[in-house]
């Protein structure tokens, strides 16, 4: 069977008793993951600006925004929820960069009240398949070679997400994954950039992949080699080194969705490990005033993305996710992590400024060997003292999972600084319908909880 073929298959037939009991828990944790973040992340920069934006745009009134409960295009509606989802950069990743969950989650909210209802079970099952497809077509960082992971797989696993919940034919689902295919684009130069175009790329995903299944009902066609064809995906991004075939090898049957990593911080995925290691040693001590400089060693890939001098800019808290130095000196500052420390009154503070200055951030191509997420850290202190630190694979990375307590903190800490008190006043039945959601009747519960 054509590896196309099988990824149409599974998407069509799969269901949820199908999924490995680790599958299951992984993708209900990173739904738990996005509804937090998306209450959390409602009115950060670029997600104001969008909602006023599309609004104004107007159209069929289909789907809900989440939070603030208003109704738009369901294209429209999936975008900015993942845009909100995706502001806090506190939900799931797959290493190098892929961000599943904050799309495939309002992507499948918006495809289910387009049919006007649909169950737990049934809404589990369809991320799941697009969760499975992204992490199967999910490529090394010197393959993407500076493309976004989320612009380039993404669009395919929303697409998927939407084929499924839509309830597409074999045909129409082949239809959307191709042209899904020609939706893919995205640079981690807005990484680097500190823009706004981090959190809107995530809106892209989700807003094609709906597009793109209602295209398909429409009886739009795409191309059907999107995997294996002759410039399909396995020629344009994964330079003919990865073959269909490879990306479908055992489908159903071994989840790579399990390799999904989930933060314990509100920062990038490569400054977990430099914000694990600062805050170990403001556990031993250590004090701003006692330092002369700090060194952190990353990976050649992770030092490309997040090893810059820290530069606010227009958008702060995109920078400062982005950024090693300000992760490590942040941590050291406050002794802690959280969403609170990455405001950007807390970012523009005299103190944390001078502290990153002093940080200075390495590559060493021999800690690709150790993992994506490999750090150390070395505090030089002012009396001569020289303190080192080092971790390989950092909390919430797959090897070094985290507990449940440290989920359902994430979760209630966002829910705590969800935009508005009516959602946070929610919260215990947040968790409880989550804790249920295979048992759920309609995920309408889901969006009533969640606008405010």
């Amino acid at each position: 069977m054509a590896p196309e073929n099988e990824l149409i298959e599974f998407i069509h037939d799969t269901h949820l008793r199908d999924l490995s009991l680790d599958a299951r828990h992984t993708v209900t944790t990173m739904i738990g993951a996005n509804i937090g973040t998306t209450a959390a992340g409602a009115a950060e920069d670029g997600c104001t600006q969008l909602r006023h934006f599309l609004l104004a745009r107007g159209g069929r009134e289909e789907a809900t925004v989440l939070v603030y409960g208003d109704r738009l295009p369901a294209t429209a509606a999936a975008q900015l929820n993942a845009t909100m989802a995706r502001a806090l950069d506190y939900e799931d990743a797959m290493v190098p960069g892929l961000h599943l969950g904050a799309a495939l989650i309002p992507t499948a909210l918006a495809c289910a009240e387009l049919r006007g209802g649909v169950d737990g079970t049934e809404f589990l099952t369809a991320v799941a398949i697009g969760a499975e497809v992204g992490a199967r077509i999910n490529l090394p960082d010197r393959l993407y070679n500076g493309f976004d992971p989320t612009g380039i797989a993404g669009p395919i696993a929303a697409a998927a997400t939407a084929s499924r919940l839509l309830g597409l034919s074999p045909e129409r689902i082949s239809q959307a994954l191709g042209l899904a295919f020609n939706r893919t684009a995205g640079s981690f130069q807005s990484n680097i950039d500190g823009s706004l175009a981090v959190r809107l790329i995530q809106g892209w995903v989700a807003e094609s992949g709906v597009l793109c299944a209602q295209l398909a009902q429409a009886d739009l066609t795409g191309p059907t080699g999107f995997l294996d064809g002759l410039y399909g995906y396995a020629h344009l991004y994964a330079r003919n080194e990865i073959a269909g075939a490879q990306m479908t090898a055992d489908l159903g049957n071994r989840w790579e969705l399990t390799n999904t990593g989930f933060k314990k911080y509100p920062n990038c995925g490569l400054t977990q490990g430099t914000t694990e290691l600062a805050l170990r040693a403001y556990a031993d001590g250590v004090r701003p005033n006692m330092i002369e400089n700090i060194e952190v060693t990353m990976t050649p890939y992770g030092y490309r993305l997040v090893g810059h001098p820290l530069n606010p800019g227009e958008n702060p808290r995109v920078a400062a996710q982005f950024s090693a130095s300000y992760c490590a000196a942040g941590a050291l500052l406050h002794g802690a992590a959280r969403l609170e420390h990455f405001r950007p009154d807390t970012i523009l503070g005299a103190d944390v400024q001078e502290l990153a200055s002093r940080t200075i951030v390495r590559a060493d191509p021999s800690l690709d060997e150790c993992g994506p997420g490999a750090t150390r850290l070395t505090v030089h202190a002012t009396n001569g003292d020289v303190l080192g630190y080092g971790i390989d694979a950092p909390p919430g990375f797959p090897g070094n999972p985290l507990s449940p307590h440290d989920h359902e903190n994430r979760l209630r800490d966002c829910l705590s600084a969800a935009h508005g008190p009516t959602i946070s006043s929610r919260t215990e039945r947040l968790v409880e319908s989550l804790n249920r959601l295979d048992q759920l009747d309609n995920v309408s519960t889901l969006i009533e909880l969640l606008t405010a």
